[in-house]
């Protein structure tokens, strides 16, 4: 669908939906600096959106906002808060409403919107608003576990070592991020993995299950895919789910260029798997598990697609029913 299109639908749904009467408060969070979100594509959705829920809408200003945003939101009493930007937009905004009652649902703005896939809303802007429109007659919030690690809750997914610091190399390039996409994580990746974790991999241990193993990557999942290029999704940690009371978790122990094909076969082949790799263990039904440095570096840590900085730690856990969302 055309940007052009989508707009002229837009349009017209909102000039559907006004008919009806609006029974919802509804605060729509805006990344303006989102991959596709534009302030024409914002003004029409919030009006399609009108219709049919009493819409106020915010622009964040910068990182972190979205999260005081949403714990203002919770207080103020709105019915919904939608993040419409990409992962890194909702997982700013689970931050900020962690603990609240008031659900949490998303649109689209994104390139990749792994959690809007996994709520079951459409990755085409048209059809998600069509979407939530039709979502106030079926209103169902539900509770769902919320994972974190240290004081950073995380919606999806997180990653200690090579996956948090390819994740911080690609931010560093927003332009070749948005261009490139996939292919710009890819070569990156691989890139970094040569120059950086080949040579001189650092060192640390997770202590999981009942026992102590050596990593230079750690993967938590609390939901499936890991993430999608483009269409197809990626599968790392296997086992977990959304609607779960736990994590699935993976580590790779060793940092040895020989491994690079098999891996990456791996998480593109549909009948493969990575836990069956011989240098990657994997547990399922997880309630926490903790990543320790071995060797005085601190560990570069990510979620759900951001990069939030590095510790000597990263302790994870999960928090029963902290989360509302609606879709």
């Amino acid at each position: 669908m055309t940007a052009a299109v989508s707009l002229e639908a837009l349009e017209r749904l909102g000039a559907e939906a006004s008919l009806a009467k609006p029974t919802k408060r509804m605060l729509v969070i805006v990344n303006p600096y989102a991959t596709t979100v534009s302030d024409r594509l914002r003004n029409l959705v919030v009006y399609a959106l009108s219709g049919r829920y009493e819409v106020d809408s915010v622009v964040t200003e910068a990182q972190g906002h979205a999260t005081d945003i949403c714990r203002e939101a919770a207080l103020e009493g709105y019915d919904v808060v939608v993040a419409f930007g990409g992962d890194g937009t909702v997982n700013e905004a689970v931050n900020g409403l962690a603990g609240s009652s008031t659900p949490l649902t998303c649109l689209p703005g994104g390139r990749t919107n792994v959690y809007c896939r996994m709520l079951g809303i459409p990755n085409d802007i048209v059809d998600s608003t069509e979407h939530l429109l039709r979502m106030v007659d079926a209103w169902v919030p539900r509770g769902i576990d919320l994972p974190r690690v240290n004081d950073r809750h995380f919606a999806f997914s997180s990653g200690v070592g090579l996956d948090a610091r390819v994740v911080q190399r690609v931010d560093a390039h927003p332009r070749l991020k948005t261009r490139l996409g996939e292919w710009y994580f890819t070569w990156t990746g691989f890139s970094t993995f040569m120059r950086h974790y080949a040579m001189r991999p650092p060192g640390m241990e997770v202590e999981v299950d009942g026992e102590t193993v050596p990593g230079v990557l750690v993967v938590v999942q609390k939901a499936r895919p890991y993430t999608y290029f483009d269409e197809r999704p990626i599968d790392v940690a296997e086992g977990a789910a959304l609607h779960a009371g736990d994590v699935a978790a993976i580590v790779l122990d060793r940092a040895h260029p020989v491994d690079v094909p098999s891996i990456v076969w791996r998480a593109f082949a549909s009948r493969s798997r990575m836990r069956n790799h011989r240098h990657i263990r994997s547990w399922t039904g997880l309630d926490g598990l903790r990543v320790r440095s071995t060797d005085g570096q601190l560990l570069p840590i990510q979620v759900d697609g951001d990069y939030i900085g590095e510790a000597e730690e990263a302790v994870y856990s999960v928090m029963p029913r902290g989360l509302t969302v609606v879709s």
